[in-house]
């Protein structure tokens, strides 16, 4: 299956750039990759690399490795599993140390520490029992101090220590402010932890461990060599926090800028915040494309604080950009050509103005209508991420179709479920309640749900979305679908994986559609998530079909748009659709129409706003950075990134 990754126009020439100066802003060396995948693969070589090393050396001895869980390694065990079956590597003289576990918890348990590590890659590989040390989470209170204290003198010294980090800057379960004398001990998790860590307990925080134990910041600095990893836009502000900030203990990865032998490995999304990626000026020569040029008057513009026609000469050079007066100048050049460039991704007409002069325009004005065709990976994403613009498209008049790509069952609370069947109770329509009670109380931490139980929570988030489509005018019968895609049906939070069952719905769908407009999600904060994999598929199938003969694709045009916590940066955007006060509130009043996702969502995350509030705010707030550009005053604007 192919990965997806967003297309880059322009940046920093890095080819020639001496080492020292290319992480000049770095105290931990970053290596950014294109995606999660590509960097895996380096870093599964460089253990195997450091394994044979081991084995060639005069005083051959066993290879000492620590390793994580989560969702940062699960692309490097693949790969490693895949090599040691092709043949590479064997891992018969490796031990193998990993960093942390719930407590209490028993090893045999679907959601420790130790049934992940196996699963996912030590009953892969042909490494020795006796040489896999996991953290016990069953030992008896009483004990627990004195079997840390054990763990940390073993597990002290490794070759090599590979760890993720996490979105605070945990490594391992070191919290927000553990000390870097820390070594293996008991702590207890955060709420915000705890919130994460639910994902993996069918999103129940009460089932949610509350302590766990985890080797400390000095014995992570005992290690010979180590190797971070962080994936996903969600990642970006910890990884400059742990490449370029200071020393800070709410961000214990920091700590490790000590150690004399570590590297940070990070895909483009995570890396978007690091100054060689949001400045790269300051770095070297820089490839200066359209969009690029556009990224940097932007970021000028938010540097000092002015409109793009107020920039002065004076500006641009004491902000290292003499670079770019000097291939594309005078300054006032290019100022008025990035005004213009901007000023032409806003349209009020997303589908297109019927019989007007496109030249300008970012969507040509033939055919009209046209048929569209939306994927929204849960049955909110659409009206959360583009509402605005789904209601646009369907009053202008187009052939609008939505296609919900997964059943969302998952994030239905059970206190909703009892609440619709009591209302059918209620109505007389069937007295479900006390079964549907004793249904729900079968239910087992960490195992999936009953079928049954699902079947009504995906029934929920159907309703849901009709009637959030009815109340903008679309027709709910004909042109709103539930694909229902296999990979997520699996009961729990961990999916199954992508295959051509899923692409082959996709592609039924297009080919009966033939749209001329395809909106699907671009945002990318977890490389194993629904969002990313729902793109994945949509993008595989389209190649697919395309490869088959439907040339008639080459015409369709694909805009990617993002959730409710994140947006497009301005020097990226292809198409900005504002919004009018009144056409806010009616995508307000749609997403209202997910009542099962307001107030007690299972997975919300660590931002307290309900949906409509956090996509309200986006895209107002989307509206104020093109006002301040010295663009017109809107009330909210959401924009899209085109890919082809």
């Amino acid at each position: 299956m192919k990965h997806f990754t967003l297309p880059v126009e322009g940046g920093l020439v890095d080819k020639d750039i001496p080492f020292g100066i290319l992480h000049s802003y770095e105290k931990i060396t970053t290596d950014i990759f294109e995606d999660s995948f590509i960097a895996s693969e380096k870093i599964a070589d460089i253990i195997i690399e450091s394994i044979k090393k081991n084995e060639e050396g005069a005083a051959a001895s066993t290879f000492r490795l620590g390793l994580t869980t989560g969702t940062s390694p699960i692309s490097l065990y693949k790969w490693l599993a895949k090599k040691y079956k092709e043949g590479d590597v064997s891992f018969k003289n490796v031990e193998v140390y990993s960093i942390d576990e719930y407590y209490p918890m028993g090893k045999d348990e679907a959601q420790s520490r130790n049934h992940r590590l196996h699963e996912e890659f030590l009953n892969l590989v042909d490494i020795k029992k006796e040489n896999i040390h996991i953290p016990d989470g069953s030992v008896p209170q009483s004990k627990v101090s004195e079997y840390c204290s054990s763990f940390d003198k073993t597990i002290r010294g490794l070759d090599l220590m590979v760890m993720g980090i996490g979105e605070q800057g945990q490594v391992g379960f070191n919290e927000a402010g553990s000390s870097d004398k820390s070594r293996t001990r008991t702590v207890l998790l955060s709420y915000k932890s705890r919130k994460r860590q639910a994902r993996n307990f069918n999103g129940n925080i009460r089932d949610t461990p509350k302590s766990a134990i985890t080797i400390g910041i000095d014995t992570i600095m005992s290690a010979k060599k180590i190797i971070l990893m962080a994936w996903g836009e969600d990642k970006a502000k910890t990884v400059k926090d742990v490449a370029e900030g200071e020393i800070n203990p709410d961000c214990p990865a920091s700590y490790l800028q000590r150690h004399d032998n570590i590297s940070l490995f990070v895909d483009a999304t995570a890396s978007s915040l690091l100054t060689r990626v949001v400045s790269p000026w300051f770095v070297g020569p820089c490839n200066w494309t359209r969009k690029f040029i556009r990224k940097a008057v932007v970021w000028l513009c938010q540097s000092v604080n002015k409109p793009i026609l107020k920039l002065t000469q004076q500006d641009y050079l004491e902000n290292s950009l003499g670079e770019l007066i000097d291939n594309f100048g005078p300054f006032d050049k290019i100022n008025i050509d990035v005004f213009n460039d901007l000023q032409h991704t806003i349209t009020g007409w997303p589908g297109g103005k019927p019989n007007a002069d496109d030249s300008t325009r970012p969507v040509p004005s033939s055919p009209y209508p046209k048929t569209v065709l939306i994927f929204s990976p849960h049955p909110d994403d659409d009206v959360i991420s583009m509402g605005g613009t789904f209601i646009r498209l369907v009053h202008q008049g187009h052939n609008v179709h939505v296609a919900y790509e997964t059943s969302g069952d998952l994030a239905v609370h059970d206190d909703v479920v009892l609440q619709h069947m009591d209302a059918a109770r209620q109505l007389g329509l069937a007295d479900e309640f006390d079964r549907v009670k004793s249904l729900i109380g079968t239910k087992k931490p960490g195992a999936p749900e009953p079928k049954e139980l699902l079947a009504i929570k995906a029934a929920i988030r159907r309703s849901e979305a009709r009637g959030a489509d009815r109340s903008f005018g679309l027709d709910d019968n004909n042109n709103v679908h539930f694909l229902n895609l296999p990979f997520y049906e699996s009961g729990g939070v961990k999916k199954l994986p992508r295959t051509q069952k899923d692409l082959d719905i996709i592609k039924d769908l297009i080919k009966k559609l033939r749209p001329d407009q395809i909106f699907m999600a671009g945002d990318l904060a977890d490389p194993h998530g629904t969002h990313r994999v729902c793109t994945e598929a949509a993008l595989e199938a389209i190649e697919q079909l395309k490869d088959e003969g439907e040339k008639w694709l080459e015409k369709t045009h694909i805009w990617l748009y993002r959730g409710a916590w994140m947006e497009w940066e301005l020097g990226r955007v292809d198409m900005a659709v504002p919004l009018s006060p009144d056409e806010l509130v009616e995508k307000r009043h749609a997403i209202f129409h997910h009542l099962s996702q307001k107030d007690i969502v299972p997975f919300p995350g660590d931002d307290p706003r309900e949906f409509w509030q956090r996509a309200e705010d986006r895209t107002q707030n989307t509206a104020k950075m093109y006002d301040e550009l010295g663009m017109a005053e809107y009330q909210a604007i959401e924009v899209f990134l085109r890919l082809c």
